[in-house]
C-alpha cells in the first residue's frame, strides 16, 4: 500500500476544509445551541423553516428596521429529513458574510404517532425554548390531516411531512393541547415568551395545540366547485387569486389583499391600539384555514363575511399572535415590484400603493412587527 506523506495529507485537509467545512465539521455549522449557554448578551430569535426564501425575509424585516439592526442572532431549526435544502441556504449565509444567522439540525425520530408525548425531540425542544428570547413559525405547505385526525382532501398538498411533525410537536410542547393535556407547556414557566405564527405558522398553532383546519377554503367553506364561480365570492373576501389561474398567461398577482376584520376584544385593538372598525388590508395566498380552534386560542381577527379566521391569539399567554396573512414578505415593502390582479386591471401596481393607498394597511404591518420586536426586547432583558 502506499503511503502518502503526512505534508501531503495536511495539506489536503486545509484545502477540503477551507472549500468544504461542512463537510468535516457539519456539527458547527449545524448546532448553535449545543455550545450557547442559557442567557446571551444578543437577543436570540428562533425561525422555523430556514430556508433561503425565509431568510431573505428576515433580512428584509431587518433592513425596515422591524428587527433588531445590532445585536440579534436568527437560529433556523430544522429536522435532518427534511426535504427542504437547508444547505442552500447556509451557502447563501456564508457568501453574504452574515454571521448574525445560525443552523440548528435536529435529528430525534419524529412521526405521526408521538407528537403529542415526550419523544425524542423534548429535550432538545426544552433547550431551544430555554436559550431562545422568541420564535417564529413560517409560511409553507399542508399540514398532514391525519395529524388532526382527518382524511385527506383531494386539494390537500402534502410535501413536507417531517417540517410538520417537527413543528407541531414543538407547538404542542410549547402551548399545551387538547390531544394530551398531562404534559405541562413550556410557556407556563415563561407565560410572557413570544410567539409568532405566519400563514401555515398560525395553522401551526392552532392544529399544535388540539385545532382542525378547512383543508380547502373555496371548496368547504364557499361551496364552490369552480374557478369561474370563485369569482363570485367578492375580491374583498379572496384568499387567492383565482384570475392567475384562470389566466396564466397574464402572469397575475397570484396573491391577494383583503381586508379584514378585527375583533373588539382581540389584540389588534386591545393592544396594539387600532379601532374595531379599521379594515386594513392584508397580502394572503392560502387555501386552507383554521376551523375548530385549539386549546386556549380564540378568534383575532376574520374576513370582512366572518367566515375565515385571518388571525388568532391566546387566552392564558399574552403574546401568542398567529396570522393568515403575510406580514414578512420582502415586496409589501418594495414599490418597484408591480403587477395586476385581474385580467380586466390597465395598470401595474405594487402591492405597497394598495396598502398605502388604504389605511392603516401599511401602518398595520409595521404595527404588528413594532409589538412583536418589543416583546423579543422585553422578554430578553427580562432573562
Amino acid at each position: 500500500m502506499k503511503k502518502h506523506s503526512p505534508i501531503r495529507v495536511w495539506t489536503v485537509f486545509v484545502i477540503v476544509s477551507c472549500l468544504f467545512p461542512r463537510a468535516l465539521f457539519p456539527q458547527f455549522a449545524e448546532k448553535y445551541f449545543d455550545g450557547a449557554g442559557p442567557k446571551s448578551a444578543e437577543i436570540r430569535l428562533t425561525i422555523l423553516d430556514p430556508s433561503e426564501e425565509s431568510l431573505r425575509a428576515v433580512i428584509g424585516l431587518r433592513t425596515q428596521g422591524f428587527l433588531p439592526d445590532k445585536g440579534l442572532i436568527v437560529i433556523g431549526i430544522f429536522h435532518a429529513e427534511e426535504r427542504a435544502n437547508y444547505l442552500r441556504a447556509m451557502e447563501y449565509v456564508e457568501k453574504n458574510k452574515m454571521d448574525w444567522m445560525k443552523f440548528h439540525k435536529l435529528t430525534g425520530e419524529i412521526n405521526a404517532r408521538n407528537l403529542f408525548e415526550k419523544n425524542p425531540l423534548t429535550a432538545d425542544f426544552r433547550d431551544i425554548f430555554e436559550k431562545s428570547d422568541g420564535i417564529i413559525f413560517l409560511g409553507g405547505y399542508d399540514i398532514p390531516p391525519v395529524v388532526y385526525h382527518q382524511k385527506t382532501g383531494l386539494l390537500t398538498q402534502i410535501q413536507t411531512p417531517y417540517r410538520h411533525f417537527l413543528e407541531i410537536s414543538f407547538v404542542f410542547h410549547l402551548l399545551g393541547g387538547f390531544q394530551n393535556e398531562s404534559l405541562k407547556p413550556f410557556l407556563d414557566s415563561h407565560p410572557q415568551f413570544p410567539v409568532m405564527g405566519i400563514c401555515l405558522g398560525s395553522q401551526t398553532l392552532n392544529v399544535g395545540s388540539g385545532g382542525t383546519l378547512f383543508q380547502d377554503v373555496w371548496s368547504e367553506i364557499y361551496g364552490k366547485k369552480y374557478l369561474e364561480d370563485v369569482v363570485e365570492i367578492g375580491r374583498e373576501n379572496l384568499h387567492k387569486n383565482p384570475w392567475a389561474r384562470l389566466y396564466p398567461e397574464e402572469k397575475l398577482y397570484s396573491v391577494n389583499l383583503h381586508p379584514i376584520r378585527l375583533e373588539a376584544s382581540g389584540i389588534f385593538v386591545k393592544e396594539l391600539g387600532y379601532k374595531k372598525t379599521d379594515r386594513p388590508y392584508v397580502r394572503c395566498g392560502h387555501h386552507q384555514a383554521i376551523a375548530r380552534l385549539g386549546k386556549g386560542m380564540k378568534v383575532a381577527a376574520t374576513s370582512i363575511d366572518g367566515k375565515v379566521i385571518d388571525a388568532i391569539e391566546h387566552e392564558k399567554y399574552p403574546n401568542i399572535l398567529g396570522v393568515q396573512f403575510h406580514p414578512e414578505d420582502p415586496v409589501l415593502w418594495d414599490d418597484s415590484l408591480k403587477s395586476r390582479f385581474t385580467p380586466q386591471e390597465q395598470d401595474r401596481i405594487s402591492l405597497r400603493s394598495v396598502l398605502e393607498n388604504n389605511p392603516p394597511s401599511f401602518a398595520f404591518h409595521a404595527g404588528i412587527w413594532s409589538w412583536f420586536r418589543g416583546k423579543l426586547d422585553a422578554f430578553h432583558r427580562a432573562k
